[in-house]
Order: structure tokens, then C-alpha cells, then sequence
């Protein structure tokens, strides 16, 4: 007797568990901040009612025959056969069911799919494992990398750090836009399938390479709303958030402004088209007036995603480069620099991170075929020459920093 009320308890503590240990638990839908989000949490909760109901009406019609025409009351089953009526009822009134929910989700789901009239356009380019925002109207451009530092995510040697609030929901770089916008994404990918998802905005999208997939959100209420990339897209999938950032539209315009005098100057894609013959007497005039502008005169070659320092202090290379590494690297190659061989090699002491520079820029710059070492010429020269320089400095290498002139030239 004793061991059975010992066993009870024990047994209810061990099931409460799993929700005890949990820092939250829900047990409804995340609260819409959309249109479509409404309208998805409506036809979540429409829906289930309605099959709560059949539910009750079947079963309870089922137990009242059982109990009622039991043998021990005396009930003679009835004998019939082909009754037009009771099929023409049990046709029927499924069919005005299934119609009466189809209806409203059929409504739905074309109007998910209508991303006409748009008043932003965002292109959303997924890499493995990031993202990149692109917006076409302000002309800004942002790469958005997981912020969660990795000593609370490392736990080789032990338990890492206490975890951040929104522990592995965290970016450095959010998507930024207005309330009450109509917001297009134009979502691609630059490697494998990647999923951009986010439950309160009623938004999931796949971005798969060499394809353009549309989507659109209209945010009802400022605030920060949380997502994560929802297809299984390679080792570090689970490190791939999404957050957006949504704000009053002075904020988004005094933002837009903050960003623009971040970018680097736009190089101009069509002055070989429009330059003078050489010789010309537009040409000296041409060159003025691009140096004026900041933009390299006809034939000068541009710097990768605009014009950059050629030079820069070596400290300062170090610095910006272990930020840059940590965020663009350190998944695969490791925060050490030892990798995890053969397929992610280790930087410290590796003939690429210790030789000839152009083999180093070369690799960054173009990727390695066949293997998970992508390009990222997306980059900013003095992005690449800031992990180049790090990499080359860092555990133990002593092979010397990288300009970002070096790297312009090598796009060539």
C-alpha cells in the first residue's frame, strides 16, 4: 500500500516534468499581427470548433445506439436496405461542411498569393546560413547573422554561458520595416532550399535556388516578431533566424536614411555603355564629374559592392575581421580556427590561411566547387580584406595582413 502512494506521485512528477522544465508553454497559436495571420488564426480556431462539434454529434449519437438498443433490453436490430433519404442526408451534409470551411480557406490562400500593389519591395536571398535583405526602392542592402555569441552555444567542455532571452532568436542585423505597409519579399537562395519563416506574419515562404518565390505582410502593430528558417538546409539550419523589425514610418524613413550613409557608394553598372571614345573632349568632364559624385571614373575598375579604403590599419583589420569571422566563419571553420576535417579544414596553420595571398583571396572571393565553401564576393572589399587579414594573423599564423585594394584588384 505504502509503495503505491510512494509510486503515484512519483509518476504524476515525472509527466509534469517536460512542461515544468519548459520556460514557456503554449498551448494556442502565436499572437497575429497581419492580415493574412488574422485570418489563418481564425480559420485555425473556425475549423476547430467545427470538428469538435462533428466529434460530439457522432460519438454521442453512437453511445445513445449502443446504450439504447442494447441486447439486454430486448432491441431487434431493424432490416433495411438502399434508404434513398438517409444517403441523400449523409451526402449532403458533408458536402455543405466541407464547402462552408473550403470556402473561406480557398479565400485565404489566393489572397496570400496576391503580392500586387506593394508599397516595399524586399529581395530576401538566403545562404547557408543567413540571410541577405536587399531593398529595391531605398536602395539598402543588410546581411542578418545569427547574434547568439557561441560560448552559450558551445557546450563541448561543459555547460556554456547563461543563455541570452531570446536564446538562438537574435540577429545583428534585423529586417526593418513600417507598420501598416503592404511589404513584398522576393525570396531566393544562393546555395540549397531554405524556409523564410515567420508565424505572425502568416509568412512561410521556401527559397530555392535559381527560382524567385513571392510572398507579402502588412505588420498591424510596431514591435519585434521572431522567426526561423523552416527547411532543413544543412549542419548549422538551426542557427539561421529571422527577425523584423517593425516600426512607426518616421522611425523606418529616419532608419532607411542611418542605413544609406552606411552603404558604400553605388558603382555605376552602364558608364562603359555611355563613356566617351577615348580622346573625347567629354571625357576629362565625364571624370570630374564622377570623382565629384564619389563614383570611379569611365573605364576605372570598381571595388566590389562599391568603393572602399585602399588602405587600412592592420589593428583595425584584426578587429573588424574577428566580428566578420565570427559571423560568417566561425559555423564551420570553428571560433579556434581547427575546423571539423575533412569537410570543414582547419584555417590554423593551413596552406591557404599561411601562402600566397592571391590563393587566399582567390578561395573567398570564388568558393570551392563541390564542396560547402561558397563565395562571398557579396561582401564589401574591406569585408573580405578584414577575414582574410584575421585569418592569416590568428592561431599561430603569421602571414600578413590583406588590403582592400589587394582584394579589388583580385575581382578582376
Amino acid at each position: 500500500m505504502l509503495s503505491k502512494l510512494v509510486r503515484a506521485p512519483l509518476v504524476l512528477s515525472l509527466l509534469a516534468a517536460p512542461f515544468a522544465a519548459s520556460a514557456e508553454y503554449h498551448v494556442d497559436m502565436l499572437k497575429p499581427n497581419s492580415p493574412m495571420a488574422n485570418d489563418a488564426y481564425s480559420l485555425h480556431w473556425g475549423i476547430l470548433w467545427v470538428c469538435v462539434a462533428i466529434f460530439i454529434i457522432v460519438f454521442a449519437a453512437m453511445f445513445w445506439s449502443i446504450f439504447k438498443h442494447r441486447r439486454s433490453q430486448g432491441a431487434v436490430p431493424a432490416q433495411f436496405h438502399e434508404n434513398t433519404t438517409i444517403e441523400i442526408i449523409w451526402t449532403l451534409v458533408p458536402l455543405i461542411v466541407l464547402v462552408a470551411m473550403a470556402w473561406p480557406a480557398t479565400r485565404t490562400m489566393l489572397e496570400m498569393k496576391d503580392a500586387s500593389n506593394a508599397d516595399i519591395a524586399v529581395k530576401v536571398t538566403a545562404y547557408q546560413w543567413r540571410w541577405e535583405y536587399d531593398y529595391q526602392k531605398e536602395g539598402v542592402r543588410l546581411i542578418s547573422n545569427l547574434s547568439t555569441p557561441r560560448d552559450q552555444i558551445e557546450e563541448r567542455d561543459g555547460p556554456g554561458k547563461p543563455k541570452n532571452e531570446h536564446y538562438l532568436l537574435e540577429v545583428d542585423n534585423p529586417m526593418v520595416v513600417p507598420v501598416g505597409k503592404k511589404v513584398r519579399l522576393l525570396i531566393t537562395s544562393n546555395d540549397v532550399i531554405h524556409g523564410w519563416y515567420v508565424p505572425q506574419l502568416a509568412v512561410n515562404q521556401y527559397g530555392i535556388p535559381g527560382f524567385i518565390k513571392d510572398a507579402w505582410f502588412t505588420a498591424e502593430q510596431p514591435g519585434i516578431y521572431r522567426g526561423q528558417c523552416s527547411q532543413i538546409c544543412g549542419k548549422e539550419h538551426a542557427y539561421m533566424p529571422i527577425v523584423v523589425d517593425v516600426r512607426s514610418e518616421a522611425d523606418y524613413n529616419k532608419w532607411v536614411q542611418e542605413q544609406k550613409a552606411k552603404q558604400p557608394p553605388p558603382t555605376p553598372t552602364n558608364v562603359s555603355q555611355q563613356a566617351p571614345a577615348q580622346g573625347s573632349e567629354a571625357a576629362p568632364q565625364q571624370a570630374a564629374a564622377a570623382a565629384q559624385a564619389g563614383a570611379p571614373a569611365a573605364g576605372a575598375a570598381p571595388a566590389g559592392g562599391g568603393a572602399a579604403p585602399a588602405k587600412m590599419d592592420v589593428a583595425e583589420l584584426k578587429s573588424n575581421g574577428e566580428k566578420l569571422y565570427a559571423a560568417n566563419c566561425a559555423a564551420c571553420h570553428q571560433p579556434t580556427g581547427k575546423g571539423m576535417p575533412p569537410a570543414f579544414p582547419a584555417l590554423a596553420g593551413s596552406k591557404i590561411a599561411t601562402g600566397p595571398k592571391a590563393g587566399h583571396m582567390n578561395i573567398v572571393l570564388h568558393g570551392k566547387p563541390g564542396t560547402a565553401m561558397a563565395s562571398f564576393a557579396r561582401l564589401t572589399d574591406a569585408e573580405i580584406a578584414s577575414i582574410i587579414t584575421f585569418e592569416r594573423t590568428s592561431w599561430g599564423n603569421n602571414a600578413g595582413e590583406v588590403q582592400p585594394a589587394e582584394v579589388a584588384a583580385a575581382r578582376k
